[in-house]
């Protein structure tokens, strides 16, 4: 029995080390490519240092965090009887420095592919294709390296040092770590790039008249930063967290029985490691399918992405099988598994239906910019909420599938499924970034007409790829909340063979448990709008500032004066760093505060208001309303971003027109919903939920009735 142990995570162990190795070698290939002439090279250094500089300071602020937590952890250890183990503050840090690191990594080798991929799209677009992508398969399969290295050495060590029980619920720190670096990462950067955005496209393209990327604008250096520090450090951070957390919750699972028979406990413990090992495995190589050619049309373009990762899905779908018959798992747990593989899928292709140009939707939200943009805010919400519909049907059904053909850990393993492609989603979603930016550096770098043409196509692909990553995100979050959620009740109520009996226990009539519903349902909100305030502030200082340069340096408009990029720079990370403390710190303070409160409360009237029961309503009201609300507010954004690019792209009087203006609007209204508050709700359900499995062992004697 150890030696499967064993061997399942020295299997993850070495695929996790081929991954990060296969991350240097791509790394390494980017950074050997060209980098363009003098000009080139000073745009992207500027993009270098404002992303350096934001990440610096976003570390700093989050150190605090981490160093606090891990102290509470400390002392929580250290009380006897509180069943905390003081492996815990281990697994957070470790946690931490590992989301951290993938963050990093994913940025730093964006800001150095964009030049290079702007400098080989002017010999070709496959050439450029090629670039990006490799961009985005480091930052891929560094967060699913990363992620399978930390939870296989501390599985092995936790599980030769403590009984099974506390040993999961330490590794569970691991994941907790991610999140805690994950939610400032999104909250942060989404604050930055969407106040540079918002504040650029207000006054250069909607005031001013003037292009995107153009380098009179004096805010164009911090957008394009945005897109780095928001887009792919701030994407990393999410995915891992939700990589790791789903493979912790069918560790977590297994070993309290939720679902499996006693003899195969071990089994189901090993299943979800090696998924995921074999996942990297078939992700690395199927990035060497997408590639192009120099004709390629958008639906070409978006063929060689999804061949990539069709087959890599279709490889892991074989793998399960083998795997799970292997393990003697029954053909329940297999089904159970390739439900929420198909399930990403499918709603991948929901969000492309919902937000790519070359579909009703958004076409007929293009058509409404003619009316105004109120017409296009009307109509792009009534999308986005219509959108919705297919993600929880598909959510719906994949758990139904999964927890009658595998128990709660059929459930978590259906998570699992949905992610194990992840090295090659991830790269897609992160290559938009580097597309985009390429754009920008070719527009001020002033590159000729067939090299903008080609990278336009290139950004244009990662608008769409960009879109269906937020909405696989979204969905994923969802099935990973729910297999925290369920770890945490069947840790708390103490369940062994049938952790379904024991959810019957709770009562939904209870008050306690009512009023935790709708707690949690109102915290998306809360956090949502916290979130577009930051935005909204951020972004009116940046708006005050480009009309003041504008204004007041002489020959800037005329392009006789260069602008000062570095203030719009420093407006942004000085808003992001100070506005993204409080909607972090509610993520992490409400659900500590509702235990203590039913600590306190065991033996008193506070009991009768709060308990365990409020803590359980509160994560499921949480899970409910963020999947809906995120959903929206990606689509939506998504859509009016779409929408605005097709009529770029010549339709309906092309850019300047009247629709143009309107369809403006309407982005500048989504950039927020699909880059900050929808994308940062994610991270908002699952640390709820990881948060309250962290601390399961201090409630586990508090009874929910």
């Amino acid at each position: 029995m150890e030696f499967l142990l064993s061997s399942a995570n020295g299997i993850a162990l070495a695929a996790s080390l081929v991954g990060i190795g296969f991350a240097a070698y791509q790394l390494r290939w980017v950074i050997s490519q060209e980098s363009g002439n003098d000009r080139m090279r000073q745009i992207a250094s500027a993009i270098q240092r404002g992303a350096q500089a934001f990440l610096r300071r976003e570390y700093r602020a989050v150190v605090v965090l981490v160093a606090v937590v891990t102290l509470l952890l400390i002392v929580l250890g250290l009380i006897p009887g509180s069943g905390m183990s003081l492996w815990t503050p281990i697994a957070f840090v470790s946690g931490a420095l590992a989301s951290g690191l993938a963050g990093y990594i994913g940025m730093y080798t964006a800001v150095r592919a964009n030049v290079r991929t702007a400098q080989a799209a002017s010999k070709s677009l496959n050439s450029g294709l090629r670039v990006a992508f490799a961009s985005g398969t480091v930052m891929g399969t560094t967060v699913v390296s990363l992620a399978l290295l930390g939870i296989s050495l501390l599985f092995l060590l936790f599980a030769s040092q403590l009984p099974a029980r506390e040993a999961v619920s330490a590794l569970a720190g691991f994941g907790f770590g991610g999140t805690s670096i994950a939610i400032f990462a999104r909250v942060g950067g989404g604050i930055y790039t969407k106040a540079a955005d918002v504040g650029a496209d207000l006054v250069g393209k909607t005031e001013a008249g003037i292009p995107e990327d153009d380098p009179r604008n004096p805010a164009v250096i911090a957008d394009n930063v945005g897109d780095n520090v928001g887009d792919v450090a701030g994407m990393g951070s999410d995915l891992f967290e939700s990589y790791a957390s789903s493979i912790i919750a069918a560790i977590t699972l297994a070993t309290l029985g939720a679902g499996l028979a006693p003899d195969k406990t071990l089994a189901g413990q090993v299943f979800p490691v090696l998924v995921a090992a074999v996942g990297i495995l078939i992700s690395m190589g199927c990035t060497f399918l997408v590639r192009t050619q120099e004709s390629a049309t958008q639906e070409m373009l978006l063929g060689s992405l999804r061949r990539g990762v069709y087959t890599a899905s279709a490889l892991v779908a074989l793998a399960v099988v083998v795997l799970g018959l292997a393990l003697d798992l029954g053909w329940n747990v297999v089904i159970a598994t390739l439900s929420g593989l198909v399930g990403g899928v499918l709603i991948g292709y929901f969000t492309e239906y919902f937000t790519a140009d070359s579909y009703r939707p958004t076409q007929q939200l293009s058509e409404s910019a003619n009316g105004g943009p109120a017409i296009v805010i009307i109509r792009g919400l009534a999308l986005g909420m219509f959108s919705t519909v297919a993600p929880v049907v598909i959510v719906v059904v994949v758990t139904l599938i999964s927890a009658a053909t595998g128990g709660l850990y059929g459930v978590a393993m259906a998570a699992v499924g949905m992610l194990a492609t992840l090295g090659i989603t991830l790269a897609t979603d992160a290559y938009g970034p580097v597309a985009d930016n390429a754009g920008g550096i070719a527009e001020m770098a002033g590159l000729g007409k067939e090299v903008r043409t080609r990278t336009d196509a290139l950004d244009s692909l990662g608008n769409t790829t960009a879109a269906t990553g937020k909405g696989f995100a979204i969905g994923s979050a969802a099935m990973t909340a729910l297999a925290l959620n369920a770890a945490f009740v069947t840790a708390l109520m103490g369940a062994s063979a049938d952790a379904g009996a024991a959810i019957l226990r709770i009562d939904v009539l209870d008050p306690r448990f009512i009023t935790g519903l709708f707690l949690g349902a109102v915290l998306p909100y809360l956090f949502s709008a916290l979130a577009m305030l930051a935005v909204g502030n951020a972004a009116q200082r940046i708006v005050e500032e480009v009309r003041r340069q504008f204004r007041e340096i002489s020959g800037l408009m005329e392009g006789k004066a260069e602008p000062d990029y570095e203030t719009c720079v420093g407006i942004s990370t000085d808003s992001a760093i100070r506005q993204m403390i409080l909607p972090g710190l509610i993520a992490v303070v409400v659900p500590i505060a509702v235990a203590v409160l039913s600590l306190i409360g065991r033996d008193n009237i506070i009991g009768q208001f709060v308990g365990p029961t409020t803590l359980v309503g509160m994560l499921i009201g949480a899970l409910v309303s963020a999947f809906m609300l995120a959903v929206m507010m990606a689509n939506a954004g998504g859509a009016w971003d779409n929408a605005k690019k097709r009529i770029e792209a010549g339709h309906l009087g092309g850019k300047g027109s009247d629709a143009h203006k309107a369809a403006v609007v309407g982005d500048t209204v989504g950039d927020p919903f699909k880059d900050t508050a929808g994308p940062s709700l994610n991270i908002l359900l699952k640390l709820l939920a990881i948060v309250a499995l962290v601390i399961a062992p201090l409630l586990a004697t508090t009874p929910l009735v």
